[in-house]
C-alpha cells in the first residue's frame, strides 16, 4: 500500500479542523497564513471549502465584541433587504474600526446589491490594502468590472483571485467568462 505524504499546510489543517477556533481574529490573525498556505496546496473540493470557510470565519471575527455585533446586525440588515439602515451600521463601523477589512467587504458588497458600481470598488479597494488575499473582495472586483463590461480590468481581478486561491472553479469559470467575452470584442 502507497504511502500518502502530506505538506506541512495541509497538516495543519487537518489538525486544525479538529480543534475550534476563538472568537477572536481579523485579517490580522496568524493562522491565516497557513490557510492560504493549504488553500493553494490542495485541490480537493472538500478541503477547498473547509479551508475557504475558516478563512471567512477568521475574517468575519472582530476582538472587539461591539464591532463583531454591528457586523452581523449591518449583515443581517442586509440579507432582509433593509439596505440603507445595513448602509448605516455598515459605516459607522467602519468610522469606528477603519481598520476592519471585512466590514469595508461588506459595505462593498452592499453598494454592489445597491448598484452603486463606483463605492463598491472604492471599498474593495480599502479591503484589499488591508488584506491583499481577501479573494471575496477580489471575486466582487472581478464581477463589478464584469458588469461594466471592463474585461481588462475584470480579467486582471481574476488573475489575483486565483493567484491567491489557484484551485477556485469559480474564479477559473469567471475568468473565462472574461476572456471569451475579450476574445469576441476583438474578433
Amino acid at each position: 500500500m502507497d504511502s500518502i505524504r502530506l505538506s506541512p499546510a495541509i497538516l495543519f489543517l487537518s489538525v486544525s479542523l479538529t480543534l475550534s477556533l476563538p472568537v477572536q481574529g481579523d485579517q490580522n490573525d496568524p493562522r491565516l497564513d497557513s490557510l492560504f498556505e493549504a488553500l493553494a496546496e490542495t485541490t480537493r473540493p472538500e478541503f477547498l471549502a473547509e479551508i475557504e470557510n475558516r478563512i471567512w470565519n477568521l475574517w468575519y471575527q472582530h476582538p472587539d465584541p461591539e464591532a463583531q455585533a454591528m457586523l452581523k446586525v449591518g449583515e443581517q440588515l442586509m440579507n432582509a433587504g433593509y439596505y440603507r439602515d445595513a448602509l448605516r451600521v455598515f459605516s459607522t463601523l467602519i468610522d469606528q474600526q477603519p481598520e476592519f477589512a471585512e466590514a469595508w467587504n461588506r459595505r462593498a458588497t452592499l453598494h454592489y446589491l445597491i448598484g452603486d458600481l463606483s463605492a463598491s470598488i472604492e471599498d474593495v479597494n480599502r479591503t484589499l490594502a488591508l488584506e491583499p488575499r481577501h479573494f471575496g473582495a477580489l471575486s466582487g472586483l472581478g464581477l463589478v468590472y464584469l458588469q461594466q463590461e471592463n474585461y481588462i480590468k475584470a480579467r486582471e481581478a481574476f488573475e489575483k483571485l486565483l493567484m491567491v486561491h489557484p484551485h477556485s472553479p469559480a474564479a477559473r469559470r469567471n475568468l473565462e467568462t472574461v476572456l471569451e467575452a475579450l476574445r469576441a470584442r476583438f474578433i
